[in-house]
């Protein structure tokens, strides 16, 4: 059998491991290793594109072997991760957000691969992956810094299943994320500067617990900066 073949599908097949590891790990109780395997399927998921383009193996079944595993690690295990911590406290609404989250997954999914051969040097939307882990990271950080599903549910209150909303809407929208390739969208200065300060902000209110601070940063950040850059690049402001 050809290893150059079997190297990227055990790094896809790995990714759909660690989803299902999060989603039992979510049942099971224990939110923080259900937070954890989200980030585990990122790693893995980051790895099977790179290694079946370095063996020259891309091919049509190993994209939608890794959009399936995609739909499974970040769309229904971030949403399950979501309800379990603190969504399950609104009821129906609480199963509305969370659906309605992965469903965006599923077709933020489908979108990319119908126009996988379209749309080049950006992405549009969120990439599923980063809005997967910025929930996971958000449960993370929360631990981490104590502030728990009952401090978040009197300060947030209905806000918390919009958030999710939110994020599921981002996964569908049309705002341009830069994908960091060097020849892609332009990054407006000013929604750099922004997004900057945000990112500082995070950090010195994450300072106790800089590690999971720094996790959280890195997808809230991005999500703000599709979002800013868009609009700024929009209305013409550099």
């Amino acid at each position: 059998m050809n290893y150059r073949v079997i190297i990227p599908n055990m790094f896809t097949s790995a990714n759909l491991v660690f989803g299902m590891c999060s989603i039992i790990s979510t049942y099971s109780g224990n939110l923080t290793f259900g937070a954890v395997f989200i980030l585990l399927a990122l790693f893995a998921d980051g790895l099977d594109g790179r290694t079946a383009r370095f063996f020259g193996v891309s091919s049509e079944m190993g994209k939608e072997m890794d959009s399936l595993c995609d739909c499974v690690s970040f769309g229904a295990a971030p949403g399950f991760l979501a309800y379990a911590f603190v969504l399950h406290n609104f009821g129906l609404i609480g199963w509305i957000s969370v659906i309605i989250y992965a469903v965006c997954g599923m077709w933020r999914l489908a979108r990319f691969n119908v126009n996988a051969s379209v749309i080049h040097g950006y992405f549009m939307g969120v990439p599923i992956p980063a809005g997967g882990c910025l929930i996971a990271t958000w449960i993370l950080f929360s631990t981490a810094m104590n502030i728990t599903p009952q401090i978040q549910l009197e300060t947030l209150g209905y806000g918390l299943p919009i958030l999710i909303l939110i994020d599921g809407y981002l996964l569908v929208s049309t705002f341009k994320y830069p994908d960091f390739k060097g020849k892609g969208e332009k990054i407006s200065k000013l929604a750099l500067i922004i997004v900057a300060i945000f990112a500082i902000c995070v950090l010195y209110f994450g300072r106790d617990a800089i590690g999971y601070a720094i996790l959280f940063d890195i997808f809230i950040s991005y999500a703000l900066l599709g979002i800013l850059n868009t609009l700024f690049t929009f209305f013409g402001r550099n």
